[in-house]
């Protein structure tokens, strides 16, 4: 039996979440053969980590159009487009029965532990590029495979990597040994388990974004039915004007009114703020509880949890032996940083983009959706399904529609410049209160309404 050609190999898709779902349904509309492989038990494994935060988009625009045309035949219909998903039912409505109908093209519990060229490691030139990739995975139940594939489309996010505590964007000293005491999430206060462990307590939150504005806004909601509760509010900047983002000016209001919930934890003293705060160790009083040091000898009073929502970074290890161009400092494709750079963007310019700026020195392979923004914290759904669509075009060898946009932003989603990181300190890091961040750290606190247009 002949060997099949590289063309005949599936595009191994990384990741069963909105855009390597929608990058499926893509390269289906192209007539080629998608593999996802999916490290979870479940479709959106990594979205149902955050079930219980609603989005900032409304569902019309978190749902890809190529996965509609997929999911019509079945009898599915998005839900009202002008209602805003949590997490869960993005998950429960659109991602799993985008993946049921994906069928056998989606394997869950595949966790990729290494991507290369067939027989050729990231040094060797002879023959690379007409060689296929070889997709090294480990099975949930421990065992080892080997797919080949044409082409990766790596979909997987930055979720499972979060940034730790110390400024230095390496963890504090001591970090480590408190596991016990710390989460880099935003806490679920529905679930009785979670809310009894800040219930009563003296809470850390470090960060300065939209996911810190929730913790804030979650436990200044829990203060006031639990005496005792309070929130220390730690920023490595100073309190701004634009600290708290652009409120009721704000172009995606539900943002803008979060922004206000967490001034008013502060303003109510719920939360009380330490400004300037680089930590750089923590420390164990005699009663266990935590005490943060600061780089400039600064010690906070003891706190029983600590909340650290410092940004995410992208997981590169799997990739050590492809050749990517990514820039040295947001860990993007080299033509999209630029585009991304917080240092000089928001999201209201940066323009649709697509295989052009995502393409790398290894041809055929492709970080999508958060992961191609690197530790950038200005993320749209949409731009992620623009991103693929791109990207299965050039696989099929249509250049002109890969080289096309077809991607109209909604006019409240594009965010003005309004100096968020006018303080360098704050565009140096992923905290910083990004425009449009993933939607996974875009956040509105329990029980206030959605209301925002736009894609984040």
């Amino acid at each position: 039996m002949n060997a099949p050609t590289t063309d005949q190999l599936p595009v191994v898709v990384v990741g069963a979440g909105p855009i390597g779902l929608a990058a499926a349904a893509h390269l289906i509309e192209r007539d080629i053969e998608p593999l996802v492989l999916e490290a979870g038990p479940s479709a959106g494994h990594a979205v149902r980590g955050w079930a219980h935060v609603r989005l900032f988009s409304p569902w019309a625009e978190v749902a890809d159009p190529a996965a509609e045309k997929l999911l019509a035949p079945t009898g599915w219909a998005r839900p009202d487009g002008t209602a805003y998903p949590t997490g869960g039912d993005w998950a429960d409505q659109y991602l799993q029965p985008l993946a049921d109908v994906l069928s056998d093209k989606v394997r869950y519990g595949m966790t990729v532990t290494g991507v290369a060229r067939a027989g050729r490691d990231r040094i060797v030139d002879s023959g690379r590029d007409e060689q296929p990739f070889t997709v090294h995975i480990q099975t949930a139940d421990g065992n080892e495979e080997r797919i080949t594939a044409r082409a990766v489309i790596d979909a997987s996010g930055t979720w499972s990597t979060p940034s730790p505590l110390a400024a230095n964007g390496l963890p504090a000293l001591g970090e480590k040994s408190a596991a016990d005491r710390i989460s880099y999430r935003v806490p679920d206060l529905t679930d009785p388990a979670v809310r009894a462990r800040y219930a009563g307590k003296r809470t850390a939150v470090v960060g300065s974004g939209a996911s810190a504005f929730t913790a804030l806004a979650y436990l200044a909601d829990l203060a006031k039915d639990e005496p005792g509760t309070h929130a220390v509010w730690i920023l490595r900047r100073g309190i701004t004007g634009s600290t708290y983002g652009g409120g009721e000016a704000d172009e995606l209001p539900a943002r803008g009114a979060l922004g206000l919930r967490a001034k008013a934890a502060v303003e109510n003293g719920y939360a009380s703020a330490a400004t300037g705060f680089r930590t750089e160790s923590v420390e164990r009083d005699t009663d266990a509880r935590l005490v943060l040091v600061a780089e400039d000898g600064r010690r906070l009073d003891p706190v029983d949890e600590t909340i650290v929502l410092t940004g995410f970074r992208p997981d590169l290890s799997f990739l050590s032996e492809l050749r990517l161009g990514l820039d040295e400092r947001l860990q993007a494709p080299t033509a999209l940083a630029p585009l991304i750079d917080p240092n000089v963007h928001s999201c209201g310019t940066v323009y649709p983009h697509g295989v052009n700026e995502l393409s790398h020195p290894e041809q055929g392979v492709y970080l999508v959706g958060m992961k191609s923004y690197g530790r950038a914290p200005t993320f749209l759904a949409m731009t992620g399904f623009e991103q693929v669509r791109s990207i299965a075009a050039a696989i099929a060898g249509d250049q002109e529609a890969a080289e096309r946009v077809e991607l109209t932003l909604p006019e409240t989603g594009v965010c003005g410049g309004a100096g968020l990181f006018d303080d360098p300190d704050a565009a140096q890091s992923s905290e910083g209160g990004g425009c449009c961040a993933a939607p996974a750290t875009l956040q509105i606190g329990i029980g206030a309404p959605a209301t925002a247009s736009g894609g984040c």
